[in-house]
C-alpha cells in the first residue's frame, strides 16, 4: 500500500464519498438500478442515535478510494460477536495497490482486538477476481451454506401473518 494512503474509521465528512462508492459497487455487481442509498440514510445508519453500521475508508492523497462497510453479527455457537462485511469496494483505477487487503486487515484487527470470533462476507459466484483475492489471504468459502433473502411483497406477506 502506498505511503500516502491511510486506512481509518469513516467520519461524517466521508459519507458522500461512501455513498458514491456503494453506488459504484452496485454498478459493478450489475445491479445499479437496485441501489437507492442516500447520504441521509447512510449518515443515520453510521452516526445516528443508535448506529448499527460501521465503516472504514482508504484515503489516498485526500481522496476516498475504497471502503469496508460492516456490522456486528453474533455466533451462538461461539458465544461472541463477529463482523459481517456488507461491502468491500476499491475504485477500479486504485486496485492492485493493497487497499482491499488493508481494509480486510483493519477488520481483522478490529475483530481480534474486540475478541470477536470471525469476519464473514458474501461474494457473487461470477466475481472470480475477488474470489481469487479472498483465497489468497486465507479466507475459506462456505459452500455448504446457501444464502436466502426475504424482501418486497414476500416480506410484506409474511409480516402480515404475524398480525
Amino acid at each position: 500500500m502506498p505511503e500516502t494512503a491511510e486506512i481509518r474509521r469513516a467520519t461524517e465528512a466521508d459519507i458522500p464519498a461512501l455513498v458514491g462508492l456503494v453506488h459504484d459497487l452496485a454498478e459493478y455487481e450489475k445491479a445499479g438500478d437496485q441501489c437507492a442509498l442516500t447520504v441521509e440514510q447512510l449518515r443515520t445508519a453510521l452516526f445516528g442515535p443508535t448506529p448499527a453500521l460501521f465503516a472504514h475508508v482508504v484515503e489516498d492523497e485526500s481522496e476516498i478510494v475504497g471502503c469496508a462497510i460492516w456490522f456486528l453479527n453474533f455466533s451462538t455457537w461461539n458465544g461472541v460477536h463477529g463482523i459481517f462485511l456488507e461491502d468491500l469496494y476499491v475504485s477500479p483505477w486504485a486496485r492492485g495497490k493493497g487497499y482491499g487487503r488493508g481494509l480486510l486487515a483493519a477488520l481483522a484487527e478490529e475483530a481480534v482486538d474486540k475478541g470477536y470470533s470471525r469476519v464473514d462476507w458474501s461474494v457473487l459466484t461470477w466475481n472470480t477476481p475477488s474470489i481469487t483475492f479472498y483465497r489468497s489471504i486465507g479466507a475459506q468459502s462456505q459452500d455448504a451454506w446457501v444464502g436466502y433473502r426475504l424482501s418486497g411483497e414476500a416480506l410484506a406477506a409474511l409480516a402480515a401473518q404475524a398480525r
